[in-house]
């Protein structure tokens, strides 16, 4: 390891530790409230909206707020005070007085935590990483998020398995402490300053500044919104999953974790992929695929019944996980790309927040509906959703590019060429990538 790549394998290292325990914590939250709690459709809807629903009050002020931040900071406090809210939730229950409120209170809280840990985690890496090195880090990142995602789930089935739900969330709460020792080792970084050196316009300004340079770019627009096609089937998953294995497909809490461990199994292959389809394809085309892969992927996952039930759910959780990720990389690479550095948490943070706000609605809307009609007729309606995905990019200038950097001066605004995707692209053939987070 040289001096001048330390710095992004702390970050990696930090970024990897605490995303075993934020698997761990997706499978034995919502089985605690279902095996503990016994909760419904609506409460695990509610419990995952949960999860999700500070994107949609803080996701365009988190951009602002962390671009006067130190960035390094603003991560380690993060950790922290996710570490303390997922305590809590072992604590009470150990005393007696666990509810469904304390969860919902427990992931809102942690839910706050993430937003500002999203926003600066994701404007540091480019300041840890040089600019044609991104395409590669950002694969890595991605497929480590991936591998955490086929070990952690499998993981926590057996410890709830072992030793219940609950005491299962202490995993989480010791890697969100070894993230925070990690990150404290790396450098501080800031944001840019204004480039003419004056005063930094107000919260309003800067907000309605990084609102308008998403919605009005062509190429970042339509990226975006065929994030919120994914986010939503994505929502309607998350509040119906844990639901649909135990209670319709009988499965026992360790085949659980490993039923949904098939997501991280496709989102690893996919990363590992992903270098490959955009030098071979260019990332313009990936895009366009990405959606129609994950239609054929959810189409199969509400299907059969017992073991075939098993099979039908892995094969298609294995397909649509793998959708999603190559759609996910060469879109955050775009932003990170294509955004004046003075913007990019700014741009992160408005993509996230309209992306992300189509989870909680997801999530909520699968819980009333399922209680009327089943979780099984919900989870097959919502893959004709992701057929929207592709026909917004279709109908987007993104169909006329063979990468997403080709599109205007994308390259030129980043101090490269507009045909430097190419050499992205192959710089990050040198390093092993692997997957990302929806």
């Amino acid at each position: 390891m040289t001096t001048s790549s330390r710095p992004f394998w702390t970050y990696w290292a930090a970024s990897t530790t605490s995303g075993v325990g934020t698997a761990v914590t997706a499978v034995a939250l919502p089985l605690t409230a279902v095996t503990v709690l016994d909760a419904g459709p609506v409460e695990t809807g509610v419990l995952a909206a949960s999860s999700y629903l500070a994107w949609v009050v803080l996701g365009l002020p988190a951009g602002a707020i962390v671009h006067r931040l130190p960035l390094r900071a603003t991560q380690v406090v993060a950790d922290l005070v996710r570490a303390g809210a997922i305590l809590t939730v072992p604590l009470v229950w150990w005393l007696g007085d666990l509810s469904l409120v304390h969860l919902v209170v427990a992931a809102l809280a942690i839910n706050v935590a993430e937003v500002f840990f999203f926003t600066a985690n994701t404007t540091f890496l480019p300041t840890v990483v040089p600019q044609h090195e991104l395409t590669s880090r950002n694969s890595l990142v991605s497929g480590t998020h991936a591998a955490t995602q086929l070990g952690g789930p499998s993981v926590a089935g057996l410890l709830v398995q072992v030793i219940g739900a609950v005491p299962a969330l202490l995993v989480d709460v010791a890697s969100y402490l070894t993230s925070a020792l990690l990150l404290r080792r790396l450098p501080e970084r800031r944001e840019p300053a204004p480039a003419d050196g004056g005063a930094r316009p107000g919260m309003g300004a800067m907000i309605a500044e990084g609102w308008r340079f998403v919605v009005r770019h062509p190429v970042m627009a339509s990226a975006t919104w065929w994030a919120c096609v994914v986010n939503l089937v994505c929502g309607v998953q998350a509040g119906l999953f844990a639901l649909y294995l135990v209670r319709d497909l009988d499965a026992p809490p360790a085949m659980v974790g490993v039923l949904l461990a098939a997501d991280g199994a496709g989102a690893l292959l996919a990363a590992a992929a992903t270098p490959w389809l955009v030098r071979r394809f260019g990332s313009a085309r990936v895009l366009l695929a990405a959606g129609l892969f994950g239609f054929a992927g959810a189409l199969l996952i509400p299907l059969g019944a017992g073991p075939v039930g098993w099979l039908c759910f892995a094969v298609g959780t294995l397909v649509f996980g793998a959708s999603v990720v190559p759609g996910s990389v060469v879109t955050r690479t775009y932003r990170q790309v294509a955004s004046p550095p003075a913007l990019l948490s700014r741009v992160m943070a408005t993509v996230r927040f309209v992306s992300w706000s189509m989870i909680p609605l997801g999530a909520l809307v699968a819980g009333v509906l399922a209680a009327q009609v089943g979780s099984r007729p919900v989870l097959l309606g919502s893959a004709f959703i992701l057929l929207l995905g592709p026909l917004i990019v279709g109908l987007s200038p993104v169909r006329r590019l063979r990468d997403l950097e080709d599109y205007g001066d994308a390259g030129r605004r980043s101090g490269s060429s507009k045909n430097s995707s190419s050499r992205r692209a192959d710089a990050s053939a040198s390093t092993p990538p692997k997957t990302s987070t929806r």
